[in-house]
């Protein structure tokens, strides 16, 4: 399983005239993150946009580019927490739907792949660097594929929620988003999501 791909999109925040002192500061940091974000340095992006929620932890935009950040940065246990506050703050911006479930599934993909693991509380968390198969850190589909049928009730239960959840929030960026370019090719994923979902489900039975 592949991993999906994002489409980045950041947003930019405009300060009022009437904006306080802090508002400044946050459009200074964002602007700053949206820097590195261009260098690719993503640590320094995070960083940035974290000490912009401090300051205000209002915006949707802050929240929302700091997923994309944590998403490029691989980090995707943290992206899907930023993506859900940005979705909280804004629920009718389409594209943090898309995102979240592009995560989702590259979560589902690092389960896999045994880069993450699921505990017996349904908790994720990242593998230590030592255990992680070196197999895991190539495109080598068949070593994905044929761990599949080593993963343990933990991990199938987060995987079945999770892609649920991927599909659902694919759907919602169908229902919300206007002139989508990619419909298709969404619908054709969801459906896809769909089947192996079936199929999960008859395996379990």
């Amino acid at each position: 399983m592949k991993k999906a791909l994002l489409l980045v999109c950041i947003l930019a925040i405009s300060v009022a005239t009437t904006a306080c002192i802090n508002n400044l500061a946050v459009q200074e940091l964002n602007n700053k993150a949206a820097a590195f974000m261009e260098k690719e340095n993503y640590p320094e992006a995070i960083e940035r946009l974290k000490s912009s929620i401090d300051l205000d932890d209002s915006l949707f935009e802050s929240h929302y580019n700091l997923a994309i950040a944590y998403t490029k940065n691989n980090d995707y246990i943290s992206a899907v927490e930023s993506y859900k506050k940005a979705i909280q703050l804004n629920p009718d911006f389409a594209e943090a739907y898309y995102s979240l479930a592009v995560t989702e599934e590259n979560i589902i993909t690092d389960i896999y792949s045994g880069i993450l693991r699921v505990d017996e509380t349904g908790n994720i968390s990242k593998v230590n660097a030592e255990d992680i198969p070196v197999e895991a850190n190539s495109s080598d589909e068949e070593f994905v594929h044929k761990n599949e049928f080593t993963l343990d009730d933990n991990a199938r239960t987060y995987i079945n929620k999770t892609m649920s959840d991927a599909v659902k929030n694919y759907e919602t960026y169908i229902e919300k988003g206007t002139d989508i370019p990619d419909r298709s090719e969404v619908e054709a994923r969801v459906n896809e999501l769909k089947t192996t979902l079936e199929d999960l489900e008859r395996t379990a039975e």
